[in-house]
């Protein structure tokens, strides 16, 4: 049976609530109820009964939805442990008398956002506040240190597959290949899709372009200038860090507790995975899962027993920090069920083949379809402030549309990606800006006003750059986007006063 305009609905009333409730849940569920609602002809206790019985249950029962479900949870534990151990600000801490310098500073806070890849909330929360009295003695703005921390934050952990991002991202991928009937890997699609998740990759470049060519331009320059005229108290801000070390008892903290418990996880996932052929032969899905659940769980048993050889804290309150992560995971594991839920039922309403069709009757071009996916989940993502959400919404009407158009699931996906984080970059409401604002301890609305420009510069990159991809579907689309990010700093970028020598 065909819908017509029907089939639009869910995901117009899940964006249309999103926006307004600025709530994911709620606004998933809500586009999930208003599909069942067609299908029960308006009957809402049938709705209610279909959404529950015929989308929830079957959701939550399917066995690879339940091994996602499980890792996401294990994943939770090792990283609220990891963020409360205090070992990355010991790591982090451990390099103060070597970096002298401002290019240095930047540098440093930069590596110590990508080696804190396995939390997006946790870079702002645990690399901000350490690199901030440093910040503050070499004069560079608390402006650009939130826009370094925001910049390695979600970016990086986007690009990584064995990590709570990468698990959510592939569990909506192999949904909608379900829906789909194709037999395609999950793993194998994030993985080509890497090379077109284009803005997270100019984020993170970005950073060391600024700090080496010395380019700061718009708000972020008038901020560095203040900075330069500013006066700040070093040895206090470090003697205030010793006395949060004290009260929260991560004073015996050392960066070991970061590098080993990592070290464990990296070595189960090969040690398991390696006689099936990975990294260079495809494994199959379930098999990965639960190589990397093996270890979180080990390493999770490592930093546990650093934890109390190194006595930061006691084995009582230490499984409690670690339930509580796993606790913390309920909202992934309650919108991943949701987002599958709306995912199935767009699939039946036929979504995306009533899209894609009103699209080839004007005669709309292939290779304008990343592009489009690309400005719509920024738009999505910026209303929001969640770019969770905007994949959640997203990636049911982008994967289908590429398959209806032909163009390759990589760069579809690397367009919902780079468009979600792009909004979410611009917003002031998401959770990302917000904490990158709070772990340098810089106004938000200043924070938003110095990185607008820098992410403005990205997205409109990203989007002649997708439109490269969508028309010759080469991974080369990145390299154009590095060149002319280069081009744009090395020509367009006047010289601030945001990385002296």
């Amino acid at each position: 049976m065909e819908y017509g305009f029907l089939s639009l609905l869910p995901p117009i009333v899940a964006v249309v609530m999103a926006i307004k409730s600025k709530n994911v849940i709620l606004s998933l569920f809500c586009g999930g109820f208003v599909g069942t609602m067609i299908f029960a002809w308006g009957n809402p206790f049938a709705a209610v009964k279909s959404i529950i019985g015929d989308y929830f249950f079957v959701q939550l029962t399917d066995s690879y939805n339940a091994g996602v479900i499980v890792l996401v949870i294990f994943i939770g534990g090792f990283i609220k442990l990891m963020e409360k151990s205090g070992g990355a600000q010991a790591f982090s801490k451990s390099v103060y008398k070597y970096v002298n310098t401002k290019l240095k500073a930047q540098l440093c806070a930069w590596v110590g956002g990508i080696l804190i890849f396995f939390s997006d909330l946790g870079t702002p929360l645990l690399v901000g506040p350490v690199f901030r009295p440093l910040f503050d003695k070499l004069k560079i703005s608390r402006e650009k240190l939130a826009w370094i921390l925001d910049s390695t934050s979600s970016p990086v952990a986007i690009l990584i597959p064995f990590i709570g991002w990468g698990v959510y991202i592939m569990g909506l991928i192999q949904a909608e290949f379900d829906n789909l009937n194709v037999a395609q890997s999950d793993y194998a699609t994030f993985v080509e899709a890497i090379p077109f998740q284009i803005y997270a990759i100019l984020a993170i470049i970005m950073i060391p372009l600024v700090a080496f060519t010395r380019k700061d331009f718009s708000q972020m320059k008038k901020a560095e200038v203040q900075a330069a005229q500013r006066e700040y108290s070093f040895e206090e801000d470090l003697q205030g860090d010793s006395k949060e070390d004290k009260r929260t008892g991560t004073g015996n903290a050392r960066p070991s507790m970061v590098i080993l418990p990592i070290i464990v996880v990296f070595a189960t996932l090969f040690i398991t995975l390696a006689p099936l052929g990975f990294p260079f032969r495809k494994v199959d899905g379930n098999a990965f899962r639960v190589a990397l659940t093996m270890g979180y769980f080990f390493g999770t048993l490592v930093l546990m027993a650093l934890i109390g050889i190194y006595k930061v804290k006691g084995f009582q309150e230490t499984f409690r920090i670690y339930v509580d992560g796993m606790k913390g995971m309920t909202d992934v594991a309650v919108t991943l069920v949701l987002a599958w839920s709306l995912g199935s039922m767009i699939s039946a309403l036929g979504t995306a083949d009533f899209i894609v069709n009103g699209l080839k009757s004007i005669h709309f071009s292939a290779g304008l379809v990343p592009a489009a996916i690309f400005l719509f989940g920024a738009f999505v993502s910026f209303s929001t402030g969640s770019s969770w959400g905007t994949f959640a919404i997203m990636m049911p009407l982008a994967i289908p549309m590429a398959h209806g158009f032909e163009v390759p699931y990589a760069i579809a996906v690397g367009a919902v990606l780079s468009g979600g984080l792009f909004g979410d970059h611009c917003s002031p409401i998401s959770d990302t800006t917000i904490l990158s604002s709070t772990g340098a301890q810089c106004d938000l609305v200043d924070h938003v006003k110095t990185q607008l420009p820098y992410a403005c510069v990205n997205g409109g990159i990203s989007i002649l750059a997708f439109l490269f991809a969508g028309f010759t579907k080469s991974p080369l689309a990145v390299v154009l986007a590095v060149a002319l990010l280069l081009g744009v700093m090395f020509v367009w970028g006047r010289k601030g006063a945001g990385a002296g020598a």
